[in-house]
């Protein structure tokens, strides 16, 4: 870098705006609530450095607090949905997945990637008197999540190596081994079925949305056990991928049209 690089590089440094994203980049990465000093230690500075900053991140709405600290609220999830290629998805997607909900009575939800984690972007409540959903703006780690399998396989071959860097990078090598032999093995169908990590009696049930050049979103559908049965496991299975072929091809038609 010459002198004059280096020059025009501080000449258009903002600290303060550089300090704000350091605290929005930090809080999303971490997934839970940090206190001030928490984030102090992780970035190396000061908790006078970033309080004006914290203060002000919280005025306008992006974080808030709890009762461990500071977390981030889903605004930026928000202004993110306004963006063309995500709302023409949304937007695509939730006449199939009403659909969806009301055929086999359960809820879903429609995920997509964000770096190496997933997040929920879009959900349909179950028209019965049960169900289970997830919140949208909802984030969890590609590698501990059913929809990660599915966009790890059905990736193309530059995505899953930037996937598999990124993953290993952060877990481990093992891990991640142990992660792309899962996905290889149970995503060879049009869904994935896992008992869900969280909650006993509810089976994930996954499909993928595709795109030209690989897996852009992962339709779920969390099953239940209901009685009286008025759709089985496998139906819901079968509706679900059906589902997902749906909105992948409407989905193709947008960006042809």
């Amino acid at each position: 870098m010459t002198d004059q690089d280096a020059a025009d590089d501080r000449k258009y440094r903002a600290p303060a705006l550089e300090k704000g994203l350091d605290v929005l980049e930090l809080l999303s990465s971490q997934g839970e609530a940090m206190t001030p000093s928490q984030m102090s230690v992780t970035l190396g500075r000061s908790v006078s450095e970033l309080f004006r900053m914290i203060q002000v991140l919280e005025f306008r709405g992006y974080i808030e607090q709890s009762s461990e600290g500071y977390r981030l609220t889903n605004r930026l999830f928000t202004l993110g949905m306004t963006q063309a290629p995500i709302k023409s998805l949304v937007d695509v997607a939730m006449p199939a997945m009403r659909d969806l909900a009301s055929s086999t009575m359960q809820s879903c939800h429609l995920v997509v990637p964000s770096g190496d984690q997933i997040v929920v972007i879009a959900r349909i409540e179950s028209p019965g008197d049960l169900g289970y959903s997830v919140r949208i703006g909802y984030r969890r780690s590609i590698l501990h999540a059913t929809s990660g399998l599915m966009f790890y396989s059905r990736a193309n071959a530059l995505a899953q190596k930037q996937l598999h860097d990124t993953l290993a990078a952060q877990f481990g090598q093992p891990a991640v081994e142990a992660f792309v032999e899962r996905s290889l093995a149970m995503t060879q169908g049009p869904y994935v079925e896992r008992a869900s990590d969280f909650v006993k009696g509810v089976t994930d049930l996954v499909a993928p949305v595709m795109g030209s050049d690989g897996v852009i979103a992962t339709l779920i559908t969390p099953f239940i056990e209901q009685a009286p049965l008025t759709c089985t496991k496998d139906e819901a299975a079968a509706l679900l991928a059906r589902a997902a072929e749906v909105i992948s091809d409407q989905m193709s038609a947008v960006s042809q049209a």
